[in-house]
C-alpha cells in the first residue's frame, strides 16, 4: 500500500500542483478542489502548521540602528551637499528587529521548501508590476495562524463535501483552517 495518492500524474507535476494548493490555502483560508487533491493538501499543510506552532515564540528582539533617509512633503528624498556632492540626507534611527533562533530559522527554511512566493497586487493596479507587494506566508504562519491554534495537539484543517462536479461526477471539497 502506498504511503500517498499519485493523482494521475508524475512525482514533479504532483509536488507543483500540491505546493500550488498548500500556498493558496495559507494564503486565502480556504480553496475548493476534488477529496482526493485535499486529503493530500492536508497532509501537508497540517504539518506545516505544526511547525509553525511549535515555534512561534522561538526568537528574541534585538536593536538595531537602520539608516533611513530624510525626506520632504512630497515623499522625495533631501539632497546634502558634502564635499562639493550632492548626496542624500540620511539619519540613524533604533528600530526593534524580530531575530530567529536556529531552530525556528530552519523552521522557516523547510517552509519556504513548500510555500511557493506570492505578489499581492492592490485592486487599483490591478494588471501592473507598480506597487506590488511580495507576501510572506511563513510569517503569516509564524504570527497569525499558529497564535490560533496555539492549544490544539492537531486537526488543524476541516474537509465539508459539497457535491459531484458536473464534468466527471468527481467529488468537490472545500478544505479550510478551522
Amino acid at each position: 500500500m502506498a504511503g500517498y495518492r499519485k493523482l494521475g500524474r508524475t512525482s514533479d507535476q504532483r509536488k507543483a500542483m500540491i505546493r500550488g494548493l498548500v500556498t493558496a490555502l495559507i494564503q486565502n483560508g480556504k480553496i475548493e478542489t476534488t477529496e482526493s487533491r485535499a486529503k493530500e493538501v492536508r497532509k501537508v499543510a497540517e504539518g506545516l502548521i505544526a511547525l509553525a506552532v511549535r515555534e512561534k515564540d522561538n526568537y528574541e528582539e534585538v536593536t538595531v540602528k537602520s539608516k533611513v533617509y530624510v525626506k520632504d512633503k512630497d515623499g522625495k528624498r533631501v539632497k546634502e551637499e558634502v564635499n562639493g556632492k550632492k548626496v542624500d540626507k540620511v539619519e540613524f534611527v533604533d528600530k526593534t528587529v524580530k531575530k530567529d533562533n536556529p531552530s525556528r530559522l530552519h523552521a522557516r527554511r523547510q517552509m519556504y521548501k513548500v510555500l511557493y512566493t506570492v505578489k499581492e497586487v492592490p485592486t487599483d493596479a490591478a494588471g501592473k508590476r507598480k506597487n506590488t507587494k511580495t507576501v510572506d506566508l511563513a510569517q503569516k504562519l509564524f504570527d497569525e495562524v499558529a497564535p490560533k491554534y496555539a492549544d490544539r495537539k492537531g486537526g488543524y484543517t476541516r474537509i465539508i463535501k459539497i457535491g459531484q462536479r458536473k464534468g466527471d461526477a468527481a467529488m468537490q471539497v472545500v478544505l479550510e483552517l478551522v
